[in-house]
């Protein structure tokens, strides 16, 4: 079986059971919440379809990791969903926090609604993945495999939420320095994709070093995740990422090419400084370049996707049709171009 073909097979039953969750958990007869959280989730409304929708990346890597490791990846489901609106809750606090107008080409939430409705909205998609990973029990899995489980998402969402606190505390200071930054990715983007990972070992029952291999491979997938797109967040072809190259220097975001631009006081240090134009944005992205910050964030990307691929190669057998499938989507997902 190739990943495309895989994929085919899986992302349906993921759509289908998402779709039916969200109904069923929605209070009955509160159509505008359900059209809320649908239109979230990129299913109603205009453009809604496989570009709205997003990667489901969480939700795959619990099915993928539970197969490889020998698992029934149906009674990995609830545990896939669970993670899938965990996600999605993120992205819509995420959009009020950040002043983002815009997700996946269309308006968030808080701007189609307000921003109380989106909070309240999200409020109850978090509910859901609690509700989600109790029914594990429902598909077979012990009372103590559930407890392990709740207690991965409970410590997920603790990192999860503090990344989130980083990334926002950036925002107002001039002091921040690239420790800090790893310490916020590994919060805001690489905590969900690793618990992804380590929960499809967990509920496959495997050993406890295997899981941990897995949580690492997840860990390091998602910081080489979020460098890379970093990296397109400056040189990116918006005719491909669906957004503008330049809105990270004009917004002042703290990311990896522009914390290291900023370590090497030279003449972006300076320029960022003093203040710039928006439509100075590509000279400053070519100072970053001439400075190293380019070359710089290609090679940490590059050193992540080597240590995910590593941990893969020690937890699997090199026969393992779906740990290849993994190396596959690992080496897709850190070398993409939106």
């Amino acid at each position: 079986m190739t990943l495309n073909e895989y994929m085919r097979d899986r992302l349906p039953v993921i759509e289908e059971t998402l779709q039916h969750t969200l109904k069923r958990m929605v209070p009955s007869g509160n159509k505008e919440l359900e059209e809320m959280l649908s239109y979230h989730m990129g299913w109603v409304g205009e453009g809604a379809g496989p570009k709205a929708t997003g990667k489901r990346l969480r939700p795959l890597l619990v099915l993928m990791v539970n197969e490889a490791c020998g698992g029934e990846w149906k009674r990995a489901l609830p545990a896939a969903t669970s993670l899938s609106f965990l996600h999605n809750f993120s992205l819509i606090h995420d959009d009020i926090e950040d002043d983002s107008d815009t997700r996946r080409g269309r308006p968030t939430v808080w701007k189609k609604w307000n921003m109380p409705q989106a909070l309240n909205s999200g409020d109850l998609m978090f509910s859901f993945s609690y509700a989600c990973m109790m029914r594990l029990a429902e598909v077979g899995h012990s009372p103590e495999t559930t407890l392990r489980a709740l207690k991965l998402l409970e410590d997920t969402i603790a990192k999860l939420v503090h990344g989130q606190h980083l990334d926002m505390s950036f925002e107002t200071r001039d002091d921040v320095t690239l420790p800090e930054y790893w310490q916020m990715i590994n919060g805001k983007t690489a905590a969900l994709i690793s618990c992804a990972c380590e929960m499809g070992a967990l509920l496959a029952k495997t050993n406890k070093k295997q899981q941990k291999q897995l949580a690492h491979f997840g860990r390091s997938l998602g910081l080489a995740f979020q460098v890379q797109d970093d990296w397109l967040g400056i040189w990116g072809d918006p005719a491909v990422t669906g957004k503008s190259a330049s809105m990270d220097l004009i917004t002042r975001k703290k990311t990896i090419p522009i914390l290291f631009g900023l370590e090497q006081n030279k003449e972006f240090t300076r320029c960022w400084g003093m203040g710039f134009h928006p439509d100075d944005v590509e000279y400053m992205a070519d100072l970053l370049k001439n400075e190293g910050a380019q070359a710089y964030t290609e090679a940490e990307a590059k050193r992540l996707t080597k240590e995910a691929l590593d941990s893969l190669e020690e937890a699997f057998d090199k026969e393992n049709e779906l740990a290849q499938l993994l190396t596959e989507l690992a080496t897709k997902l850190t070398k993409r171009s939106a």
